[in-house]
């Protein structure tokens, strides 16, 4: 059986960050309505030595908004976050769910096995798409996602897993 590429790349980005995006907007309200420095939320982290709330939804955007392009050999944007707060992270999850909605279904055709190759901070790597979709982007971007939900949760924001995994 063969997957359709488009759909198990694109839709799952677009809801994961649309969740996110709405989480984001809660955690705004919350700072404002209980006087908290948005800061302090911000560069909130569960353990010291993981990245705080900001990078968590960086990453997320970033493997997202790559991932997709990658698998749909279109250019990978690029995105630098100009300041630490809520509006630009909002913005950032915005943007990249933009990116992926530009996307086209034909531009994923063959990228299951197509050889995907990126760069991280340490090595180059490459895998072919599918691989590359469900052991890679897809874990990674559910993992920063979820890590900036427990970040705000442990921070007292009201969240619940309706929260994360939003309107069906």
């Amino acid at each position: 059986m063969k997957i359709n590429l488009y759909q198990a790349t694109v839709p799952p980005c677009i809801r994961a960050l649309t969740n996110l995006n709405a989480i984001l907007d809660k955690a705004a309200a919350h700072a404002r309505a209980r006087k908290i420095e948005e800061s302090v939320l911000i560069n909130t982290r569960l353990f010291p030595d993981m990245f705080p709330l900001a990078m968590q939804v960086v990453v997320a955007c970033d493997v997202a908004r790559g991932g997709a392009a990658r698998l749909a050999c279109a250019p990978v944007p690029a995105y630098e976050p100009k300041s630490a707060s809520f509006d630009e992270l909002i913005a950032n999850t915005r943007n990249a769910i933009a990116s992926l909605e530009a996307l086209k279904e034909s531009q994923f055709e063959g990228g299951e096995d197509r050889t995907i190759t990126w760069q991280t901070r340490s090595s180059t790597k490459n895998m072919q798409g599918l691989p590359y979709l469900t052991t890679h982007v897809l874990p990674n971007l559910y993992f920063h996602v979820t890590t900036a939900y427990d970040i705000l949760r442990q921070s007292g924001l009201e969240l619940g897993k309706m929260d994360y995994l939003g309107k069906t």
